[in-house]
Formats: structure tokens, sequence, C-alpha cells
């Protein structure tokens, strides 16, 4: 194989389009040596927008790890009050958020909407240094 031969958008799909996978076009173009890791779980990334807003009575998994997440960013904000990790989105979770809305200079309604939900994945990504490198 001729290491001059490049990545390239169109290639890649005409290989994807005979059936290559991702790791066997990034042989084709880059040689066997390369390896692409994978796991079952990565713990501690940040979830999804749940795709609707969490307001008092919502409730489940999207709430408790809103929950958890809020806890984190309290060790360095300690204006957040901690919450209880119960997944019921109550006054508490959502004192707590407006707090957070209010020192991130966010809509303060108390209610997590797509913003707040990503402001806080980004300051509890920070905050628990999960993107660094060690």
């Amino acid at each position: 194989m001729s290491w001059h031969i490049r990545l390239t958008q169109w290639g890649s799909k005409s290989l994807a389009d005979k059936g290559y996978s991702a790791i066997e076009i990034l042989r084709y173009y880059y040689g066997d040596s390369v390896y692409i890791n994978s796991a079952d779980e990565i713990s501690g990334i940040p979830a999804s927008w749940p795709g609707y807003e969490l307001d008092i009575g919502s409730s489940g998994s999207k709430v408790a790890f809103l929950q958890e997440e809020l806890n984190a960013i309290s060790h360095n904000y300690p204006a957040i009050p901690t919450v209880d990790v119960d997944g019921i989105y109550g006054e508490n979770t959502a004192d707590a958020v407006m707090t957070f809305q209010r020192i991130f200079n966010l809509p303060q309604t108390g209610v997590t909407d797509y913003s707040t939900w990503y402001k806080i994945s980004q300051i509890y990504v920070g905050v628990t240094q999960i993107a660094e490198l060690v």
C-alpha cells in the first residue's frame, strides 16, 4: 500500500458502498496498524438532552442524572444547593437549577430546558475533568 493515498470523502463512500466497515476504510488508507478502541460502557459521560423540558413533577433516569451533575457542580459552586438523587424533580431540584441558571446567566426559570441542560453538561465536564487526558 502506498502512503501517498489520502483519505477522501468520496473514496470513503465508495468503499462503504462496497461493504467496507469503518476500520477497514481507515486501514485501506493508513495501513494495518490502525485500530479502534471500544468499550461497552463509559462512565462519567454526560447524558444527551432528553428531548423535553424537565420541571417540577418530572421523574426518571434523566432527572437523576441531572441531580448527580448538579451535586458535582455544587462542590465548585457552593451557592448551588445539593439535592437528593432520587429521580424526582421537586422544589429542591428546581431551586438548584434556578441557582445554576443565575450563576451562569441563563433565564432563571427553575426549568431544565435545552440551553440549561447543555450548560450543566458543559460545566459538569469542566469541574469533573472527565475530558482531561492523564
